[in-house]
């Protein structure tokens, strides 16, 4: 393996002038920088990680704590933060706390012994049901940086990305009722104890009750069987002519229990779910969905993240990235 001292001598400078360099310093020339990177690209030098942790005390590592990347959303928000991550020069370290607040605070205490320079994390769900983040408040304590996406706590001072949970789903809801003219619109919501869908549960309501409209939400949180829930909820409440769905299974599960009592949609019923481009392909006919544009949320996430790291001056953000419906065939107007 090619080092410093290698270049150097070739190149007849100082280990120093190398250095300086290779890191794009003002003390040296242009023509300089341009023969040094020249020769490192051509003996393919890479720096030694360990040397640069030790000299400037840091890992050049962030740690990312998801709930599951079974669910497609933490899947792609997590090729973001990678693909970022490497365009800065950083690797990242994932643990997954599958949703349990003890999963979390120990995979924050792993990380936080100087394997990792700061988190990026979307809570746990039982974290936020039973509002326990001292593990989490212990890390920022450490001054050690903290990014919360997506699932955030609000009495947390940190960076925080977050989709328009709100807004999308009040104007997915307005759509429906002024483009449509639907006059029964079901809120299918498994994730109400949760930030996320709390905030889609109101933004719905408020859409509702702006047009003098009856809101409906069917809660799924503990429900085992969704399919034979949803199945009977229709089959009880004929008058449905739409639905809105908070994740991106159940609006899937609708479309299929409408279809099986013999609903046309999107004639008899409409359907939008969260969801993601990939999603659309999976049902039939195509779900219109609310796209939360998740790799953008990682992209975002790991740039505001390293701007904390490596700016002492940083101020705080909340960044709002806002989601996009994309009509397909179980609205009318796709």
């Amino acid at each position: 393996m090619t080092t410093l001292k290698e270049l150097a001598k070739l190149l007849n400078i100082s280990v120093s002038t190398v250095s300086k360099a290779l890191n794009d310093s003002h003390e040296i020339s242009e023509q300089t920088k341009i023969r040094v990177h020249e020769l490192a690209e051509k003996l393919n030098y890479k720096p030694n990680r360990i040397a640069q942790q030790l000299k400037t005390n840091k890992t050049k590592t962030i740690g990312v704590i998801l709930p599951t990347v079974t669910n497609p959303f933490f899947a792609e928000v997590l090729h973001g933060v990678e693909t970022a991550a490497s365009k800065n020069d950083y690797d990242i370290i994932v643990c997954l706390s599958e949703e349990t607040c003890a999963k979390e605070a120990r995979s924050l205490e792993l990380l936080s012994n100087g394997s990792v320079d700061g988190f990026i994390i979307a809570v746990a769900r039982e974290s936020q049901v039973k509002q326990q983040w001292d593990h989490i408040d212990s890390i920022i304590d450490r001054k050690i940086p903290v990014l919360m996406f997506d699932r955030v706590v609000k009495d947390i001072v940190c960076d925080k990305v977050i989709v328009d949970d709100f807004q999308s789903v009040y104007e997915a809801t307005k759509y429906l009722i002024e483009e449509e003219k639907r006059k029964n619109i079901l809120l299918i919501s498994n994730i109400e104890e949760l930030s996320v869908g709390k905030l889609r549960i109101k933004g719905y309501k408020q859409a509702v009750e702006e047009n003098n409209l009856t809101s409906d939400v069917l809660k799924l949180d503990n429900v085992d069987d969704v399919e034979e829930a949803l199945f009977n909820y229709l089959k009880k409440n004929k008058d449905i002519d739409a639905i809105i769905s908070n994740d991106h299974i159940t609006g899937i599960v609708a479309i299929n229990m409408a279809r099986k009592l013999g609903k046309e949609i999107p004639k008899d019923i409409s359907v939008i779910g969260f969801g993601y481009e990939n999603t659309q392909i999976i049902s039939s006919p195509k779900i219109s969905i609310i796209h939360q544009k998740a790799f953008e949320i990682g992209e975002i996430s790991i740039k505001l993240l390293i701007e904390n790291l490596n700016n002492e001056a940083h101020e705080l953000q909340t960044i709002i990235v806002p989601s996009e419906l994309k009509l397909s065939g179980s609205t009318k107007k796709a």
